[in-house]
């Protein structure tokens, strides 16, 4: 995506990055759109000094359309592929490759609960231990996970150990970045 220098249609929530606080960009603001990945939006706002993770709920504020939705898959067991697969549409608002193909996921596990649906558990990190937006993050990989049929809960972890590094960066991930 090129960087699209826009003004705000309304005021809309936002999260500083990497800080992760919670701010508010008034109505009218300039804004740069760095990124739009996974549904959500990454942008500079000079005003503010700084860049901040906009959600998909808030695309209009943007003068952008709401990603649509994607289908349910269709009924039956919870597989891990479903879980891999929308695990790959959440991103690190600064990086431009999902955190699967970053390397960022660890382990999944779905067990069967009671009711006949899944626990979905799953172990990431982050390139960074002070990265504020951990939580902002493994928030979003949970609220996908459960967006999945057959999925009761999910339980997503933030983990330091091991320590990431580069090289747990998916081929395609490396090639994204212009690593190989």
């Amino acid at each position: 995506m090129a960087y699209e220098q826009i003004e705000t249609r309304r005021e809309c929530q936002a999260v500083q990055i990497p800080q992760g606080n919670s701010v508010t960009i008034p109505a009218g603001t300039e804004v740069i759109v760095t990124q739009s990945l996974g549904g959500s939006y990454t942008v500079q706002v000079p005003s503010l000094g700084g860049l901040f993770r906009v959600a998909g709920t808030d695309a209009d504020a943007l003068g952008m359309k709401a990603a649509e939705a994607a289908a349910p898959a269709a009924a039956g067991p919870l597989q891990d592929d479903m879980v891999w697969g929308v695990l790959k549409d959440v991103y690190d608002p600064e990086i431009p490759v999902n955190i699967v193909d970053l390397g960022l996921v660890y382990d999944l596990r779905i067990d069967p609960v009671a009711n006949g649906l899944s626990r979905v558990e799953v172990k990431m990190t982050l390139t960074a231990p002070g990265c504020g937006m951990g939580q902002t993050i493994a928030m979003d990989a949970k609220h996908r996970i459960e967006s999945l049929p057959g999925v009761d809960q999910a339980d997503v972890q933030v983990v330091w150990e091991p320590p990431w590094n580069p090289h747990m960066i998916s081929p395609e991930g490396r090639a994204k970045l212009g690593m190989e």
